[in-house]
């Protein structure tokens, strides 16, 4: 009714963010006042807000509102491929993000879409969008394209979509991506140097640890760059259980290595962590040494336990033999006992 009158602008913005109502209508999925608004013949279908340079495209896009992006890509004035100037990100990659297959399969039947392409701040591509959220329909759907790469890593962290998908614990997307011969399952990351299998490890996501485990072409004791640590350093800091027996069960993984950076060992990990469950499996190997100290601090577990309260892994780590409850760090000249007494805790023992 207002639109009727010939003083209304069809292209008002807001002051805040620059949005049109047509933008507006189109994030909510409101088809019939989209219809009217495209029926105006001064409308600009493709116009970017001043906030985040999103189209309206781009709007209806990321919220998976398929019958408006439809009704847009009608118009021979709308821009499928258009990044918006916050991120960089197309409409695909919206629609990839947020897991709308159908928003997803309305944009690739387009020629004019390149579902390859980078957004300009994380350097993600849609297929990586979708790896990482675990958006299995959408990931499907771009592999099935020959000129999506597969293996393309992000430009802020040089992670491929297999790192994003083995990290997050998305095992459908991991397995569907090491089907295919051109995706590196042991691909590291340029930032961390840390695999996928890294990744899964650290997070505890035992399903895409077996997987990765599965296959000959991965290194189960890979060390990363950044730290210098093995997937067992990892799973054990963190205190997943299930990761650290599977990972103990492969010939190639040993035990007792220690991390370039501070040198400490699994078991200083877990020790110092408070994971006693993942403490007495590592005990239980031969080639573990429950006296180790790490190279920064001179600490040997006992200490690491002691020092953070874990007095269930001091009286484990006490009945190992070997064990020097009196070994002084380098760093502060302190005996687990010290360490121990300074929290409360029973010296008798």
């Amino acid at each position: 009714m207002l639109l009727e009158r010939g003083n209304i602008n069809p292209n008002w913005a807001d002051i805040k963010s620059g949005r049109t109502l047509l933008s507006w209508a189109a994030e909510r999925g409101q088809g019939e006042v989209v219809k009217i608004l495209l029926g105006q013949a001064s409308v600009n279908p493709d116009q970017a807000d001043t906030q985040y340079g999103r189209t309206p495209l781009s709007w209806a896009a990321g919220a998976g509102h398929a019958g408006v992006v439809e009704m847009l890509l009608k118009r021979e004035d709308v821009n499928p491929d258009q990044a918006d100037t916050q991120y960089g990100c197309t409409p695909l990659s919206w629609a990839a993000a947020g897991g709308h297959a159908v928003v997803v399969k309305i944009l690739l039947v387009r020629e004019n879409v390149n579902p390859d392409a980078a957004d300009t701040h994380y350097g993600q591509t849609p297929l990586l969008w979708a790896a990482a959220g675990g958006h299995e329909a959408v990931a499907r759907m771009l592999l099935e394209r020959d000129d999506v790469n597969p293996n393309k890593p992000d430009t802020e962290n040089g992670g491929t979509p297999l790192s994003w998908a083995a990290g997050s614990g998305h095992e459908g997307i991991v397995r569907m991506l090491l089907d295919r011969e051109d995706v590196d399952p042991d691909q590291a990351d340029t930032v961390d140097g840390r695999t996928p299998l890294s990744w899964a490890a650290g997070h505890g996501h035992e399903g895409v640890v077996e997987v990765l485990l599965a296959r000959k072409d991965v290194n189960p004791g890979r060390v990363d760059t950044e730290h210098g640590r093995t997937p067992l350093s990892w799973a054990a800091e963190h205190g997943h259980q299930g990761v650290v027996k599977m990972l103990l069960q492969q010939e190639e993984v040993d035990p007792n290595q220690a991390d370039i950076g501070d040198g400490q060992t699994p078991l200083s990990q877990a020790a110092g962590s408070g994971h006693e469950a993942v403490v007495k499996m590592l005990l239980e190997r031969e080639g573990v040494n429950p006296n180790r100290t790490d190279t920064k601090y001179g600490c040997p577990p006992l200490s690491w336990a002691a020092a953070r309260g874990h007095e269930g892994i001091v009286r484990i780590l006490l009945e190992q033999k070997g064990v020097n409850p009196h070994h002084t760090d380098t760093e502060y000249g302190l005996t687990p006992r010290s360490w121990a007494a300074r929290l409360g805790m029973d010296t008798s023992a």
